[in-house]
């Protein structure tokens, strides 16, 4: 079901992806032994890449059954219909050629979409944050109401945090290493053996070979298996994705609990099957639950790398097997969710300007006492009248459950008379703002827009599956 993984990114984790890459890095071993002198023939490569999708995973199965090995029940299934190959299929190899190269193969892909996704996020919430850059609500410490802010600077608070995620995404693409030709214990012996003892061919195989797969460098040194630090900084880098959405989410769950804010809510949806008047924020709530999943995962990496004895031990399998592709899964899931909710978020602008005007009048009495003191009254005097009629406006909120008078009460002394006839513009909220619509303004002209200028490829590709509540 798409609620919690998508056709995108299954595919990338799905069989055929991981034995197709097996398929591809045999024949690019092959290829690349043969252009180095090995005597493999033209008819042996050709057998091989006509049959690269052409696997029979019943057959497989059963030489797996019988050989009680996933790697040489492949060999055997591909040798069937590629025959003339077999004498030369993994040649050199040991199985995390095949195993570990396709998990960063399928890593690559899946960062690529991961980041295509983060982009298209930046772009929607762009456009909510400029809509809204010049509406003033409470900013909140504490979750006690602060100094004012506006609907659109807060968006940009979720978008530095997804903004920070994508150039980390970015930097994992660009530099991520295949493990490359390394042999058993990362030596390369077995290859040096197949070429004689020439070690320039050895590392020439090593870079043809990452190169035929779309790769620019190899892991420098290597046991068996690539260093597992390096899943380690990718799930820690899904655990910031999912972090971030966490924040936003959880944001946009207290506003809806204010009423300020609203997800979007399909006609016919039900929030609720007793209370029929709920408007639930599911996919927020959905969101935040997979990311709790999601920010689970690096321990797990961090425990698995640290417990690799020498040049490799097997422990590290079956758990690698279910933590990378289910932290992907669900980022994948979880962007996409950020997407339709700030596509649709719905902001309700006399609810958020009533709740200003609830706590404004506190924050405007500074204001109120230096303008009575430009027009020539006394400091002290002043600033006891307004903490009293401040504590007697507090005890009417808090005790009646009444509106915050404290306006009224000021207007009704005479020590303010200098305001009297201005105490509306004094308490303007877009004069309590401070720098938030310029903050705003800045931040997505100057560090959104260059991104999805560079990226603008990305924003273009259509998301496959949509979001199901």
């Amino acid at each position: 079901k798409n609620s919690y993984a998508t056709k995108e990114m299954s595919a990338i984790f799905s069989p055929a992806m991981k034995f197709t890459t097996w398929r591809k890095l045999w024949l690019a071993l092959a290829t690349s032994e043969q252009e180095l002198g090995i005597e493999i023939t033209d008819e042996q490569l050709q057998q091989m890449k006509d049959n690269l999708y052409n696997i029979d995973f019943d057959k497989a199965g059963e030489y797996e059954s019988k050989f009680r090995h996933d790697v040489m029940g492949h060999v055997h299934a591909y040798g069937d219909v590629a025959p003339k190959a077999m004498p030369i299929i993994h040649l050199g190899a040991t199985s995390c050629y095949v195993g570990d190269n396709t998990d960063i193969v399928q890593l690559k892909e899946a960062l690529k979409l991961v980041k295509q996704k983060l982009v298209q996020t930046l772009s929607v919430l762009k456009v909510f944050a400029d809509k809204h850059k010049d509406v003033p609500t409470l900013g909140f410490t504490h979750y006690q109401p602060a100094q004012l802010t506006t609907v659109g600077k807060r968006c940009t608070l979720w978008m530095q945090d997804l903004l920070l995620d994508y150039e980390r995404v970015t930097y994992e693409l660009d530099h991520l290493p295949m493990r490359g030709v390394k042999g058993t214990t990362g030596t390369q012996a077995t290859f040096l053996e197949l070429f004689d003892g020439d070690h320039d061919k050895v590392k020439r195989l090593n870079e043809m070979v990452c190169d035929k797969m779309g790769f620019k460098t190899s892991i420098a040194v290597s046991g068996q298996t690539y260093t597992r630090k390096i899943d380690y900084h990718i799930l820690s880098l899904l655990s910031g994705i999912a972090q971030s959405a966490y924040k936003m989410c959880g944001d946009i769950r207290l506003l809806a609990n204010l009423k300020e804010v609203e997800e979007p809510f399909a006609k016919n949806q039900i929030g609720s099957s007793a209370m029929a008047y709920k408007r639930n924020p599911m996919r927020s709530e959905r969101c935040c639950s997979l990311s709790r999943y999601i920010m689970s995962l690096p321990p797990s990496a961090a425990n698995t790398h640290a417990n690799q004895w020498f040049e490799r031990t097997l422990d590290d399998s079956a758990i690698r097997r279910i933590i990378l592709p289910e932290g992907f899964l669900a980022v994948d899931v979880v962007l996409n969710l950020l997407v339709n909710i700030a596509d649709g978020m719905v902001v309700w602008p006399k609810v958020v300007l009533k709740h200003v005007m609830e706590e404004l009048p506190f924050m405007a009495t500074e204001v109120i006492l230096m303008e009575c003191v430009k027009a020539g009254g006394d400091r002290q005097e002043l600033h006891e009248a307004i903490r009293v009629h401040s504590m007697d406006a507090g005890a009417v909120v808090k005790g009646e459950g009444k509106s915050n008078d404290l306006l009224e009460r000021i207007a009704k002394d005479a020590l303010f008379a200098a305001v009297h006839d201005k105490l509306d513009t004094l308490v303007d909220p877009k004069l309590f703002i401070g720098r938030a619509h310029e903050q705003t303004e800045e931040f997505l002209e100057e560090e959104i827009q260059p991104v999805l200028e560079k990226e603008k490829g990305l924003l273009g590709k259509e998301v496959v599956d949509g979001v199901n509540v």
